[in-house]
């Protein structure tokens, strides 16, 4: 697993630049990075090697890079994927290197219960994503909707992207 999640960081950096114009854009919520790392087999990990090979392109802020760093590296993570904090740094690392990077030109007010989420949003929205994935859709009710911005489980996004 170990060599998975590293291999994985490695393509990332290596083929950040390759993303397709007519990709799926994308937000992942920090769940679905640390499912991602965690299982190199799964749903999440199948959406970041899609926006490996240009079917997705993936959007964040610095804000949530930030957020995916500070989770991905929490210690039930880090042994739960069997890496060390300097494969998660690099994991994320390369994960930001593929994201297109969405700047935030307002301050934004609060829309949904958990404000960990408004930096979810505002990216997704700022960065005209079609798609929020997430573990946690209940967390945002109908306010993507308003934006034209649907709200994914992984597998329902990884599905969306190969039919």
């Amino acid at each position: 697993m170990l060599a998975v999640s590293t291999g994985l960081a490695l393509s990332l950096i290596d083929i950040a630049d390759d993303v397709k114009i007519g990709a799926m854009r994308s937000v992942l919520g920090t769940d679905v990075v640390v499912a991602a790392m965690r299982s190199p087999a799964g749903a999440s990990a199948g959406l970041l090697q899609a926006a490996l090979d240009g079917h997705v392109q993936l959007l964040a802020n610095v804000a949530l890079i930030l957020e995916y760093e500070a989770v991905c590296k929490r210690e039930e993570h880090l042994l739960a994927a069997e890496l060390e904090h300097a494969q998660a740094e690099l994991f994320v690392a390369a994960l930001a290197a593929l994201v297109e990077p969405v700047e935030s030109h307002f301050i934004w007010r609060l829309q949904l219960k958990d404000p960990a989420d408004e930096m979810v949003l505002e990216a997704a929205v700022i960065g005209r994503a079609h798609a929020i994935v997430t573990f946690n859709r209940r967390d945002y009710g109908a306010v993507p909707q308003r934006f034209g911005i649907g709200v994914l489980l992984p597998r329902d996004a990884y599905r969306r992207v190969f039919p």
